[in-house]
């Protein structure tokens, strides 16, 4: 995939840059950040050296993965991270982290808006996938305000500091930001309620 830059209401989206390590790391010594990503703990200089320069520039040759650096405008400071994890073909996931001191004012809900829209119009996905541990709350919220459904809980489904957890799972379609599906999609009608069961017959008299 060619790396590509989008723009939203008030956000610059570009891939990642070695300019952006400083950032990066001083980001990621967020407690909450290294609690509930797969970031390393204790986040070193070095992990965000070889995140900017590396793992992320080898996702886009690859396309295994799209990470983007938010910032407020080109010369604005780093807000967020958001990729796009490629699972499989037609399969993807997102992830974001936002730095400490820019939650609370929906920059990340309209990151992840913008990346739905280019994965949806440009890349041709038909369903975008979120997967957070239980418990992750500001995630669940993020997903929820850029239009993500909570589909429900899958047990033991994410290795998280080593040890499996149970994880919310939610999906965004193209048709939540009403734009058209590459695929028709054919939603499944909603279940007949089931009848009641019969009343016990009254006992005889004693």
């Amino acid at each position: 995939m060619e790396p590509t830059t989008l723009t939203t209401e008030r956000l610059l989206l570009r891939p990642f840059a070695p300019s952006d390590a400083d950032e990066v790391y001083a980001a990621c010594q967020d407690p909450d950040i290294q609690r509930w990503t797969l970031v390393p703990s204790p986040y070193e200089r070095g992990h965000a050296e070889g995140w900017v320069t590396g793992l992320c520039a080898d996702g886009w040759r690859d396309d295994t993965g799209y990470t983007f650096a938010v910032r407020l405008g080109a010369e604005g400071p780093l807000v967020a991270s958001v990729g796009v994890h490629v699972r499989g073909p037609g399969e993807y996931e997102i992830g974001y982290w936002t730095a400490k001191e820019h939650r609370g004012r929906g920059y990340m809900a309209e990151a992840v808006r913008g990346v739905a829209r280019w994965l949806f119009t440009e890349v041709g996905a038909g369903r975008l996938e979120w997967r957070a541990a239980v418990g992750n709350a500001a995630s669940r919220a993020v997903a929820e305000r850029a239009g993500f459904r909570v589909e429900g809980t899958l047990r033991a489904a994410l290795d998280l500091r080593g040890a499996l957890r149970d994880c919310w799972i939610g999906a965004l379609l193209p048709c939540d930001l009403g734009l058209p599906s590459p695929l028709p999609y054919l939603p499944s009608p909603l279940p007949s309620p089931l009848p009641s069961p019969p009343s016990p017959a009254p006992s005889p008299p004693a």
